[in-house]
C-alpha cells in the first residue's frame, strides 16, 4: 500500500506533503522540506494489523464549529469546518506548574520561564463550551504541568460535575494523593471519577529514566490512598520505550489485575519524541502500537493475542444501535483507526480471559448496525424488538469459554444500552480495560489523523483544539497569551 497525506517537517513545522507505505511487514512514513531535508520513521510496526484496522474507518462531524478553514490544517483549528470528530475526551490544562521535572515532558513552568493557569472564571466557560456540543462532550479531564497543584482543584472538580459532566477525570502523578488520604476523600465527594495516574513500570529504573528518579513507592502510595478514600477507578499510564519499560508491559497488567477493586485499566501510551527528549534517541526508542500488542501477547504467554485488539471507531455501529433506540443522539466513536486499539479482559483465577474470546465481536457488531438501519426504517414497539433482540444476541455468545459466573446476554445487552444501571456496574466491576494510545510528534506526523482526533483541548480563548496539533504547535502560542512571567508569580 502507499498513501499521500500531509505531514509536517520537524525543524521549522512547515506542511509538506508525506508519503505511507509498506515496506518489510511495516508501514513507514517519509517525507521532505525543501529547507532541512528528508525524514523517515515508523507509522505502525504490523502491516497487516494496520490493514485489519482500517477497515474500520468513519467519517464522522464535529460537535461544534468555532472556527473557519482559512489556513487549512493545522493552522485553523477551533474546531473548523474540516473536522471529522466530536469532542470525546476534553483536557484542560490548569496549570503548566510541577513537582516533577521529567525530560520526556512537554510542559512545565520551570523550563518555559512563565506561568500558564486559568482563572476560575476561564475555566468555567470553556467547561461550558464543552457542554454546548452536539451531543454535549461526556468527560473532562483535568492536567497540566500537575493539576493538583492548584489549591482549588477539588472546587475545581465541583463545578465540572456541577455542569454536567457524567464523567470527571484527573491526569496526575500522583505525588499529592500519596501524601492525603483526606485529599482523596474530598476529591471523591466532589465528583471525581477516574485518575489517571502516571505509571511507568513495576521495578524503579523506568521512573529514573522518564521522571528523573525512584518514583515507583510514590505510585503505590497514590493508589493505596485512592483506595481508602474511596476512588475506585484508576487506569494505569505508562510511557513507553523501547529499551526502558517495553519488558515491563505484561507485569503491569497483572498488577492492575492484582488490584481490580480500585483499577480499572491500563492504558498505554508510546513516547511522542517532542519537547525536552532527546532526537538521537528516537529511533532506537520508537514504539508503535502493533509493538504494545505484540509485547502483551508474548508477556502474558498468549492469553491476550494480538486477535483481542480492536480500533477505536470499531464500536460506532453500537453507538447508531443506542441512538435508533433511544431516539437521542450518541457520542460516536469517528476518530483515526491507527490512533489507538482496545481490549477488555475478565480475570479468572489468575488468568486473562479477552472478551473476544467467547463472544463473536465482529458478528455483534455487524449485528448492531444491520438492527440500527431497521430500527430507523420500522416502527416495531420495543418490547417486541426487545424479545427479537435477546434471542438474535446468544448466537454471538460461547457459553463454554466464558469466565465463571459472567452472564455474556446481559453483557451484550448492557452494552447495547438495554440493560440495568446495576448490570452494567457489575460488569465494570469485573473486567479490566487495556487500551494503548499513540499521540504523534512531529517525526510521524499525520494530519488525516489530526482531522479524526476526538481528544481535543479547550482554551481560555474558546477554542478546542485536536490534542496532536495542540501539542505540536498550539501549545507554545495559547500558553504565552494567557500567562503570566514566573519571577512575577514568584514575587507575588
Amino acid at each position: 500500500m502507499n498513501r499521500k497525506t500531509r505531514s509536517v517537517c520537524p525543524r521549522c513545522l512547515e506542511v509538506i506533503d508525506a508519503d505511507v507505505y509498506e515496506e518489510g511487514g511495516k508501514i513507514l512514513i517519509r517525507k521532505r522540506c525543501e529547507e532541512h531535508g528528508e525524514f523517515d520513521d515508523v507509522y505502525w510496526s504490523d502491516a497487516d494489523l494496520y490493514k485489519k484496522f482500517a477497515k474500520w474507518q468513519y467519517r464522522g462531524t464535529a460537535g461544534i464549529k468555532l472556527t473557519e478553514s482559512d489556513k487549512g490544517c493545522f493552522f485553523d483549528c477551533g474546531l473548523c469546518p474540516a473536522h471529522k470528530s466530536s469532542t470525546l475526551l476534553a483536557i484542560i490544562d490548569l496549570t503548566n506548574r510541577c513537582n516533577q521535572r521529567c525530560p520526556t515532558c512537554f510542559a512545565n513552568a520551570a523550563v518555559t520561564g512563565y506561568l500558564y493557569e486559568p482563572t476560575v472564571e476561564q475555566l468555567e466557560e470553556m467547561m461550558k463550551l464543552l457542554r454546548s456540543e452536539v451531543p454535549p462532550c461526556p468527560a473532562v479531564q483535568f492536567a497540566g504541568g500537575e493539576p493538583t497543584m492548584r489549591n482549588d482543584f477539588v472546587e475545581i472538580v465541583r463545578m465540572a460535575r456541577t455542569l454536567g459532566f457524567p464523567h470527571v477525570q484527573v491526569a496526575t502523578n500522583g505525588m499529592v494523593m500519596a501524601r492525603s488520604v483526606a485529599f482523596c476523600h474530598d476529591l471523591k465527594e466532589a465528583g471525581l471519577h477516574t485518575v489517571y495516574l502516571q505509571f511507568d513500570g513495576m521495578t524503579e529504573e523506568p521512573y529514573k529514566q522518564l521522571r528523573g528518579y525512584s518514583a515507583l513507592n510514590t505510585k503505590l502510595k497514590a493508589i493505596e490512598n485512592c483506595r481508602r478514600g474511596g476512588i475506585k477507578s484508576i487506569v494505569l499510564v505508562p510511557t513507553l520505550m523501547k529499551g526502558v519499560n517495553d519488558d515491563q508491559i505484561g507485569n503491569m497488567v497483572r498488577f492492575a489485575a492484582s488490584n481490580l477493586d480500585v483499577i480499572k485499566g491500563l492504558n498505554a501510551q508510546p513516547i511522542a519524541f517532542e519537547g525536552r527528549v532527546d532526537e538521537s534517541i528516537r529511533k532506537k526508542g520508537r514504539i508503535t502500537i502493533p509493538d504494545f500488542i505484540h509485547l502483551l501477547e508474548e508477556q502474558t504467554d498468549g492469553e491476550i493475542p494480538k486477535e483481542s485488539f480492536y480500533p477505536v471507531p470499531f464500536v460506532i455501529p453500537v453507538s447508531h444501535f443506542v441512538e435508533a433506540w433511544k431516539k437521542v443522539p450518541q457520542i460516536e466513536f469517528t476518530v483515526h483507526p491507527h490512533c489507538g486499539a482496545a481490549t477488555y479482559l475478565f480475570v479468572e483465577n489468575g488468568r486473562f480471559i479477552p472478551i473476544t474470546d467467547f463472544i463473536d465481536v465482529e458478528g455483534f457488531i455487524e449485528f448492531t448496525r444491520r438492527a440500527a438501519e431497521e430500527m430507523n426504517r420500522s416502527k416495531v414497539g420495543k418490547l417486541k424488538a426487545i424479545a427479537g433482540l435477546i434471542a438474535a444476541l446468544r448466537k454471538f455468545i460461547d457459553k463454554e469459554r466464558a469466565p465463571e459466573g459472567i452472564d455474556s446476554l446481559t453483557l451484550l445487552a448492557n452494552i447495547l444500552g438495554i440493560g440495568t444501571r446495576d448490570s452494567l456496574a457489575d460488569f465494570h466491576r469485573k473486567t479490566l480495560f487495556i487500551g494503548v494510545m499513540h499521540f504523534q510528534d512531529p517525526y510521524n506526523f499525520d494530519l488525516e489523523r489530526v482531522k479524526s482526533c476526538g481528544i481535543h483541548y479547550a482554551t481560555p480563548d474558546l477554542r478546542i483544539i485536536p490534542f496532536c496539533s495542540y501539542n505540536a504547535f498550539h501549545r507554545p502560542l495559547v500558553e504565552k497569551a494567557f500567562s503570566t512571567p514566573l519571577n512575577k508569580f514568584r514575587s507575588d
